[in-house]
């Protein structure tokens, strides 16, 4: 029987923080949450007093604001690029705030209401008729009966009915249920809200009524903008995606220097310096980047048996890039011949990168 999961959800992976929070928190809390919104804010974005790691590396103004939404009774709306750690955040929030972070419905085209409401085990229903053993409640209902954080993710994905649905349940904060009798349904416990993503790269797929977006304060994630700390993040991922991998060396902090730049300079169509670049069509987020760290490690531990070096990050960040427009692996050759060339005359790590590339 296999033991070892590949992914852990927050409130396991960091049991012993939340626990250790838990006990020095003697701050005011709202009725519902587990922790107070200080210890909810340490939480996220750490305390060297505590132990507590830092998880998100963004604005600590616009993690204040959503904590100060999530007391209220209008949900949070988390908008941003891809790969800018949305669903990430809404993880940490909902384990710190309410101790389950997999209450979480994920928007497609083939969400339905019964996603949002509630289904049936027909079987029982067949042979006991309507009741609540029956009922399978969905991940809001579930929020709703147990005070707790719902996680919708790319809610734009969502057909424009099924939206609608969540205009009802955010404003009503209730769930009526005519299968069990005319009066029956589920009120919200103290502590249930709800926090939803979307993608600006999505907007005209399904975009949100104006009622809807009325019942949810906006936070815009941004992308990094300290390199520095870009570049703690990138090292601090790949440490923990290789725990499960002993043997493999981690990579130096020049080869993550290396990476850093050229997704930064790809991404803004500027590099420090002040020169012009010509931005792909592709994502070049830091997830995309720890994605492309992860993978020079892998390639570099069990294919070459050796230390990642910025050739394998040249090697890796191909597929990075190249995802469907022609124009981009142009565009990504033009970067190495105009900006790493004369970088790598100087630079050795730069040198490796333009060599394997």
């Amino acid at each position: 029987m296999v033991s070892a999961v590949q992914k852990l959800a927050v409130e396991d992976r960091y049991a012993t923080e939340l626990a250790r929070l838990a006990a020095e928190d003697h701050d005011p809390r709202p009725e519902g949450w587990r922790l107070s919104p200080r210890a909810v804010r340490r939480f996220v974005l750490g305390d060297t007093d505590l132990d507590i790691s830092r998880k998100y590396f963004g604005a600590g103004a616009m993690v204040d604001r959503a904590i100060v939404s999530l007391m209220g009774l209008q949900g949070l709306m988390l908008v941003g690029e891809p790969g800018t750690a949305k669903s990430m955040l809404s993880e940490l929030l909902a384990a710190a705030i309410g101790g389950n972070s997999r209450l979480v419905v994920q928007g497609s085209a083939g969400v339905v209401e019964d996603h949002l409401r509630y289904g049936w085990n027909y079987a029982l229903l067949l042979a006991e008729g309507p009741s609540e053993r029956a009922m399978v409640p969905s991940p809001v209902l579930t929020a709703m009966r147990e005070g707790r954080i719902v996680r919708i993710e790319e809610l734009t994905r969502c057909a424009p009915e099924i939206q609608d649905t969540l205009i009802s349940l955010l404003s009503e904060r209730t769930i009526a249920v005519p299968e069990l009798g005319s009066s029956a349904e589920f009120r919200a416990a103290p502590g249930f809200n709800v926090i939803a993503t979307a993608n600006l790269r999505d907007r005209g797929v399904n975009e949100m009524s104006s009622a809807l977006k009325r019942r949810f304060n906006f936070e815009t994630v941004p992308p990094i903008a300290d390199a520095a700390l870009e570049k703690e993040l990138i090292l601090r991922q790949v440490g923990e995606r290789m725990a499960d991998h002993p043997i493999a060396r981690a990579p130096s902090p020049e080869v993550i220097d290396v990476l850093v730049s050229v997704f930064r300079d790809l991404r803004t169509g500027r590099t420090a310096d002040g020169a012009t670049v010509q931005v792909p069509s592709s994502v070049m987020s830091t997830a995309e980047a720890v994605n492309t760290a992860h993978a020079a490690v892998l390639a570099a531990t069990y294919l070459d048996g050796d230390a990642v070096d910025s050739g394998h990050i040249a090697r890796q960040i191909r597929g990075v890039v190249f995802k469907g427009d022609p124009e981009d692996e142009r565009k990504l050759r033009a970067y190495i011949d105009q900006i790493a060339r004369r970088r790598a005359l100087t630079d050795r790590t730069w040198a490796a990168f333009c060599e394997a590339e």
